[in-house]
């Protein structure tokens, strides 16, 4: 696999965390598998009239004037385009390096070799490739699917499933620059032969060796369930979920023996089952949805095993119940995760169930034994800020393997064996821990005097760390905690001596499902408080300054960064954010919005509670916007982005702008020399969500380096 390419998957699991890559009871799976980690957006060229809306620049959500779309953004195309010139030399510098550290990185970020049965399965160079168990490291690869070969360009393979007699491969495939989804089922003959093509499908799953079912994506909502008859060559309809706050996913348990349709929302979730003997019969129900209650289910012997949030005390619960007796009141607790303990990942073998959890800042596995009833814990490294599974771990294997990173350590590979519960660091990788970066734990008193957690990453032995650059990253939203996965440019940034800092900011899960809960819908305002609360203890403790200081956020992020942007703007230098949602009012009024229902148990119902529209008034980034000093701005989005519309940025940076000027001409009498500050949108062609090439990497660094007056190493 080329670097660019490696880079672009990287960048894209980094934005949607771990919602792309988890197991069926990864938590963040009530969000849904790929959801936003953005807000309701609607497709920008389902506006026939030329032509955006713009309140007045008063604040309030009326009156409302016309403006030229097109006329806008060919404005701010130009506007970039000339300002530009001015990070040339910085961006190609910093490209060069960047471009050195992914080189040097690059084999940790390599796709894992998956196994069904006698085969490994694996993506190399954009191919699907597979190998003989016996054979793997003996070069005989057989090279199933070529992406050049297709009509499908500007795609990357996404997920691969193996029937279960290894005569056909789905393959999912996504477009780099939109929402679109296919799916390719190749028949494994003596030559690969293209049997099928499916569009718009987000998830799919064997049944037998020639059933497939799959879900449809439409307007980034998924609700009906098919079925594919490759004997009969037919489809037809299996499930229709109506009820818009809900997404429909597919799940295949462990052991092969049903698999589920899973609705969720970002509370309440139901499960059906379909009995892979019998695929034919209609799906029966685990237990009718209830609200508040999520769940998960996977099956071994004759019973399913069950992830919920039902019953005391807050927080997820493993539980178990007969298949044929499967409703609530039969349900029986067998674990409980630890009150403000997060849940990470849950994965079902033979005989063990093994939770990966993050408790008190540390990563931790507890080994449930489902013969002996025991429970084994051990804790992990304590570097260790990011976790991920292996995908598609054998279920009767006795090892897991996994890997471990932080912002600032590469991807190391751990084994775990669930027998004699016991850590193996696998060091054949030569990958060392990065001792050039000390890290530093601490909490900062809310306004509410709640603590919340920050995690800071500088270079060992700096000295007058206040006069160091200081880049904060913050998050905050759908229970998703801001991420720590390793990005090779942060040792850059090490190496200059900036400072790094993760804030856990409420609204996000660092501290469990509560701390969740703490800082959504009528609670949003914890998050902003959260926030300003981390920086003003950073710099207290000598932790940079705020005219050396830089804020970066992405998606739903934008929200209360954007927030901190009009309530305390002095405590920071500049702004970096990617597709960041920044109206939420506006969309939340819009009911024709695909996601707009879905999202309601995240941010409110404005269209029905008057209380809840001026709750979100009193801290939406857009409505907020006034005459005051603002720090430097850099947004980059995606034209044709579906979750963050062009027209909503080009609304906020519109009425930014004459802010910015209003409020330097009412002060230019009063304080001489006062400047604007940069407020600049990018706009890259195409429809990605918050993944950027190395190139928009490196202008963004330019920027934040140039605007806090840093020089640039070659």
């Amino acid at each position: 696999m080329h670097l660019g390419t490696k880079y672009f998957l990287q960048i894209l699991k980094d934005a949607v965390g771990p919602c792309v890559n988890c197991s069926r009871f990864s938590p963040t799976l009530t969000i849904r598998l790929y959801s936003r980690m953005k807000p309701q957006i609607f497709f920008l060229t389902k506006n026939v009239r030329n032509a955006c809306i713009l309140p007045s620049f008063q604040g309030g959500i009326q009156p409302w004037r016309l403006f030229s779309y097109k006329d806008l953004l060919k404005s701010e195309q130009e506007h970039w385009s000339a300002f530009q010139s001015n990070y040339t030399g910085k961006t190609e510098r910093l490209k060069q390096r960047l471009e050195t550290h992914y080189e040097k990185y690059s084999s940790n970020l390599d796709s894992s070799m998956i196994r069904f049965g006698e085969y490994v399965y694996f993506e190399e160079d954009d191919c699907i490739c597979r190998s003989r168990l016996e054979e793997a490291d003996e070069g005989n690869i057989e090279v199933l699917l070529r992406m050049e070969d297709l009509p499908f360009h500007g795609f990357f393979i996404q997920r691969i499933r193996i029937s279960p007699d290894h005569r056909y491969i789905a393959a999912g495939i996504k477009s780099v620059n939109s929402e679109e989804s296919v799916s390719l089922i190749v028949k494994l003959n003596t030559l690969p032969v293209m049997e099928h093509i499916i569009p718009n499908v987000f998830s799919f799953e064997w049944a037998t060796h020639d059933i497939l079912f799959y879900t449809v994506q439409k307007n980034l909502q998924c609700h009906e369930v098919y079925l594919y008859d490759f004997s009969k060559k037919h489809s037809e309809l299996v499930y229709i979920e109506q009820d818009a706050r809900y997404f429909v996913d597919l799940y295949c348990t462990k052991d092969k023996r049903f698999l589920t349709i899973n609705s969720n929302s970002k509370t309440t979730s139901e499960v059906w089952l379909v009995d892979c003997h019998h695929p034919f019969k209609p799906p029966v129900l685990v237990q009718q949805r209830t609200k508040g209650i999520i769940y998960h289910a996977e099956h071994r012997n004759n019973y399913l095993y069950i992830l919920t949030t039902y019953g005391d005390p807050v927080g997820y619960k493993l539980i178990e119940a007969p298949v044929d007796s499967c409703s609530l009141e039969n349900w029986r607790s067998i674990y409980a995760l630890k009150e403000k303990a997060k849940l990470i990942e849950l994965e079902m073998f033979k005989d063990h169930c093994v939770v990966f959890l993050k408790y008190c800042g540390h990563l931790y596995i507890d080994n449930i034994s489902l013969v002996s009833n025991s429970i084994h814990s051990v804790k992990l490294p304590a570097w260790a800020c990011s976790f991920e599974l292996e995908p598609h771990p054998e279920y009767t294997t006795s090892t897991c393997y996994f890997w471990l990173s932080s912002p600032v350590q590469p991807p190391i590979r751990f084994a775990y064996s669930l027998v004699e519960n016991k850590l193996i660091e696998l060091t054949e990788q030569e990958v060392s821990i990065a001792v050039n970066c000390h890290a530093v734990h601490l909490e900062a008193k809310s306004k509410d005097e709640v603590w919340v957690p920050i995690t800071v990453f500088h270079k060992p032995n700096s000295v007058e760390l206040h006069r160091k650059p200081l880049l904060i990253h913050v998050y905050g939203a759908y229970g998703t905690d801001v991420n720590m996965s390793f990005k090779p440019e942060n040792l850059m940034l090490i190496e200059d001596g900036w400072i790094l800092a993760y804030c856990h900011v409420r609204g996000g899960g660092e501290l469990g499902l509560g701390w969740h809960k703490d800082g959504c819908t009528t609670k949003k305002h914890n998050g902003t408080h959260d926030l300003k609360a981390c920086i003003n203890l950073l710099h207290k403790l000598g932790f940079s300054q705020p005219a050396y200081t830089a804020l970066a956020s992405l998606s739903a992020g934008g929200v209360l960064a954007g927030a901190l942007y009009n309530n305390d703007p002095h405590l920071i230098k500049a702004m970096v954010l990617q597709s960041p949602f920044l109206d939420v009012l506006n969309t939340m009024l819009d009911p024709h919005l695909p996601l707009t229902i879905e999202e309601q148990e995240e941010w409110g119902n404005p269209l029905l509670d008057e209380t809840c529209k001026a709750y979100i008034k009193s801290y939406c980034p857009y409505q907020n916007i006034r005459p005051q000093h603002y720090p430097s701005l850099f947004i980059t989005v995606s034209e044709n982005d579906q979750r963050i519309p062009l027209e909503g940025v080009l609304r906020y940076i519109c009425k930014l702008r004459r802010a910015v000027r209003d409020h330097v001409q009412a002060k230019s009498a009063d304080e001489k020399g006062l400047q604007m500050p940069n407020i600049i949108l990018d706009v890259q062609p195409g429809g990605s969500h918050c993944a950027s090439s190395l190139n928009q990497v490196a202008v963004q660094l330019a920027f934040l380096y140039s605007e806090l007056g840093l020089d640039v190493q070659k």
